[in-house]
């Protein structure tokens, strides 16, 4: 969750969001995401997790919540839990 907060706050003019806590389930869209918010979202997961996301694997579905993000880090960390 610290890589949404921190895109929202990087890209808000005074640094804050004013935006109580995300939840896991929150769709990001809705909290204020943009679409260049989402795909430096995208970067920082894969600096973070040292993964690369197939094209294929850019969807919208794979970055709607923090725990769809979750479950896409995990299916490329562990490509086996995915079958």
């Amino acid at each position: 969750m610290a890589l949404v907060e921190d895109i929202l706050a990087r890209n808000h003019p005074d640094g804050q969001t004013g935006r109580p806590p995300i939840s896991t389930g929150q769709d990001l869209i809705e909290i204020g995401l943009t679409s260049v918010d989402m795909v430096n979202l995208m970067l920082a997961v894969e600096a973070e997790f040292d993964v690369t996301i197939p094209p294929v694997q850019i969807t919208p579905e794979n970055f709607r919540s923090v725990d769809s993000i979750t479950t896409l880090v995990s299916r490329l960390l562990d490509p086996q839990e995915a079958a």
